[in-house]
């Protein structure tokens, strides 16, 4: 799963980068506006129950790929987004805005995360609006597919009345056709809401958590500050700060449980001697996808999938005896696939 991180400069965007990948932000990719890129290994305690039942030779989590993008930029007329950033942009599973909601004496103004939300949601749409636009008077000129045409002028309405595709009904088959589009409007978002030390432990404020709602947005509040000095602690001395800060777990953990909700993705895992490892795919995965997401040969090849749930293997504690027990399933490749299955595939070379 690609991340990328976004924001107005002052927002903090890097020190979020900081708190969930622990790694410091690099000045010199920031001067050249290029992406610095991060990775999060998820925290998973299924994964952990079967590396200790299995004590395998390797233990693999799921990874989360953060991109701190070039950020915004800002003046007293408008704030925008650059090209580069735009396209760097179409290439992520999920966006990423962190909003300030902080006192900043160094700051040109106030913080007002829900203008910066409404600035940003607008480049948003200034950018799909020019895509679809320059997409429809290529196929007009060259009398081009009339479906498209339609469903092109569709979506050229709804973003002129300033809305997300995300909410527009179209057939998914026409949807299908634009795929390589990568519009920025129907990409999941997540919000960070940065906000000082002494919030850390709070609920958003309600204005932003009602705005977050209606724009079908995810919402997670943190002190970029004080997370990233967490993020460089070890285990227990994080616990200890967390604690004493009022907050149950850091916020990488309550970002990444968020990010897995807002792209509706689910882990399945796999078990063994050789290894323990997560897997990531999207709910509704039917088994023979799944297979393909370890190896395309395993796809290919597909005979059944032996499935039992990790609770019950643990609890049993081998593959025979929830045979015996009537725990493991063995399913066709029409299954679908469900969160804490562990999946063992059969399949012809």
């Amino acid at each position: 799963m690609k991340v990328g991180l976004v924001g107005l400069p002052g927002s903090g965007k890097s020190t979020v980068f900081e708190a969930l990948t622990g790694l410091a932000a690099d000045p010199a990719a920031q001067a050249k506006s290029r992406a610095q890129v991060g990775s999060v290994k998820v925290p998973d305690h299924r994964v952990d129950a079967l590396a200790a039942l299995y004590e395998p030779k390797k233990t693999t989590y799921a990874e989360v790929v953060f991109s701190d993008l070039a950020g915004a930029r800002a003046s007293a007329e408008r704030r925008s987004l650059d090209s580069s950033t735009i396209q760097a942009m179409r290439d992520l599973d999920a966006l990423c805005q962190v909003l300030r909601c902080f006192d900043d004496a160094t700051a040109p103004a106030p913080a007002d995360p829900l203008a910066e939300l409404a600035d940003f949601a607008l480049e948003l749409t200034i950018a799909d609006l020019a895509l679809v636009e320059r997409r429809l008077e290529r196929l007009k000129k060259e009398k081009g597919d009339a479906q498209e045409v339609s469903a092109l002028e569709q979506m050229r309405e709804h973003l002129e009345s300033e809305l997300p595709l995300r909410c527009l009904e179209l057939r998914s088959c026409d949807w299908a056709r634009f795929a390589g589009f990568q519009f920025l409007t129907r990409k999941p978002r997540l919000l960070v809401l940065n906000v000082d030390e002494s919030a850390a432990a709070a609920p958003p404020p309600p204005e932003i958590a009602e705005a977050a709602a209606q724009a079908g947005l995810g919402l997670v509040c943190m002190s970029a500050k004080v997370e990233a000095e967490i993020a460089q602690l070890s285990l227990d001395d994080q616990l200890e700060f967390l604690e004493s800060l009022g907050l149950a777990e850091p916020a990488k953990s309550r970002f990444i449980v968020e990010a897995y909700r807002l792209l509706d993705l689910i882990s399945f895992l796999t078990a063994g001697p050789d290894e323990c490892r997560a897997w990531t795919i999207k709910r509704g995965t039917p088994a023979l996808k799944a297979a393909g997401k370890i190896h395309s040969d395993i796809e290919r090849g597909f005979i059944r999938a032996e499935v039992v749930r990790w609770d019950d293997l643990t609890t049993l504690g081998s593959e025979a005896k929830c045979r015996e027990a009537g725990k493991l399933k063995v399913e066709g490749k029409e299954y679908v696939v469900a969160d804490g299955d562990v999946v063992h595939f059969r399949f012809n070379v």
